[in-house]
């Protein structure tokens, strides 16, 4: 059942992604693409954040714009959500190509899903250095990233100040008065 009776059944859970972020939209991209081979019905939809607060909420109600650009989410059918590495998850279990590792999500030991807590950390790092990759939409990294981000500065800025070197022919080119003669049959 929908959140909203005047919203179309969905049959398909929803991937909403940062379309500000350039890690979030390859990540976007990424499941789009891979999407496109699942059969009607068993995939996953990739869908910009965007800036309508109103469509967001006619997806899920209790979906408020700016956690939905803090953290990823995947709207489920039943309009029931998904965050951070368990939305990871669920995107890996909807594609073909990654279905055979997503598996090990699930697995449990006296209650406790280890491999699910590899990628819930793995997820609040990635998102913790989105501004070192890229990501102006992000914001400032977080206060143990952040001599990092310096790090990374300073090397950018290292490589604008040295000098590029020029590309080495390997060929000595013809002079400009020099004509080929090429023998009538072509050889």
């Amino acid at each position: 059942m929908s959140a909203d009776p005047d919203a179309p059944e969905r049959v398909v859970p929803i991937l909403l992604y940062d379309g500000g972020c350039a890690v979030c939209r390859s990540i976007g991209q990424w499941v789009g693409a891979a999407a496109l081979v699942v059969p009607p019905g068993q995939g996953i939809v990739a869908q910009p954040v965007g800036d309508d607060p109103a469509a967001l909420r006619r997806l899920n109600p209790t979906l408020g714009i700016w956690d939905a650009y803090a953290v990823v989410h995947v709207i489920m059918p039943d309009s029931s959500m998904k965050t951070g590495g368990e939305a990871v998850a669920e995107v890996l279990r909807r594609l073909p190509a990654t279905r055979w590792l997503a598996g090990c999500f699930s697995f449990s030991v006296l209650g406790v899903r280890p491999f699910q807590m590899i990628l819930n950390l793995a997820y609040n790092i990635l998102d913790d250095i989105r501004p070192l990759l890229g990501c102006d939409s992000c914001g400032r990294s977080r206060p143990w990233v952040q001599p990092f981000a310096r790090l990374a500065a300073w090397l950018r800025s290292l490589g604008k100040q040295m000098p590029t070197a020029q590309p080495a022919l390997h060929f000595r080119p013809l002079p400009a008065t020099t004509q080929v003669r090429v023998p009538p049959n072509g050889l």
